[in-house]
């Protein structure tokens, strides 16, 4: 169980929505999201973040509601820094601090230049089983990390675009293809976003054959990004998550201030 929430939990990060820009040098910026299963709440979430220069950070925490929290107390802080680098947010150090009830699990990654320079879990994963899928050295190349790997400096292609992202335990790409531009309002925002449609590959570093990954590979995602008032960057602010047990989605409930 502490697994396969987490899955849910790092794709939700994966698709952007554990990072929002600062809306001035120096400046902290606030956003929150709501999570739910169709209509459902079972989460909130709630981000800062900060540009100085060249520089970012982003930390964010994430914690069960409603049903779900019946059943299972589930949290996460999270937190990354890096540069900006061209085109892309290019992160130094990555963390996330997940916990399911009384198990918790720490998660630690330093980058030098897009490349995994050290990964730490504690504790530690169990023996894996035959049909697991090891992440090799050249999946550690030229990676983005999940809380800052889809927010785009202005200019930049958004969809289509394929993006690497490794988590620490496991190395995917999501494919973002065009879908137009929708409405989009919420607290600090109002204007249209640009929406794309996501697939998710699973590269390495997963169990082959089991259910979740393979629903998951065969359905489409998808995210809206808006643009944040006073800074050129693009961040999402919706996204659509199919699982088998219906639609999560995640909506930003307030972008910017």
């Amino acid at each position: 169980m502490l697994r396969r929430s987490r899955s849910l939990l790092l794709l939700t990060a994966c698709l952007g929505l554990f990072a929002t820009p600062a809306t001035t040098a120096g400046i902290r910026h606030l956003s929150e999201y709501d999570i739910s299963l169709g209509v459902l709440p079972i989460a909130r979430a709630s981000f800062s973040s900060e540009f100085d220069r060249d520089d970012y950070r982003i930390n964010g925490s994430f914690k069960s509601s409603g049903l779900v929290s019946l059943f299972s107390e589930i949290s996460a802080d999270t937190s990354v820094n890096g540069a900006i680098r061209g085109q892309r947010l290019q992160a130094r150090a990555y963390s996330l601090i997940y916990r399911q009830d009384r198990k918790t699990r720490r998660y630690e990654i330093r980058y030098r230049n897009g490349d995994v320079v050290s990964t730490s879990v504690d504790p530690e994963p169990k023996a894996r089983p035959s049909n697991w899928i090891p992440v090799s050295n050249g999946d550690l190349r030229s990676v983005l990390d999940p809380l800052s790997g889809l927010i785009f400096p202005e200019g930049a292609k958004i969809c289509p675009s394929r993006l690497p992202i490794y988590d620490g335990e496991s190395r995917l790409d999501l494919i973002l293809s065009p879908k137009g531009s929708k409405p989009f309002s919420t607290k600090g925002f109002s204007g249209d976003a640009i929406v794309c449609e996501v697939r998710y590959v699973p590269r390495s570093g997963y169990k082959q054959g089991r259910s979740d990954i393979e629903y998951l590979k065969s359905v489409s995602m998808e995210v809206w990004f808006a643009k944040a008032d006073k800074v050129n960057v693009y961040a999402p602010v919706y996204a659509r998550i199919p699982t088998k047990v219906g639609d999560v989605y995640v909506t930003a409930v307030k972008y910017g201030g």
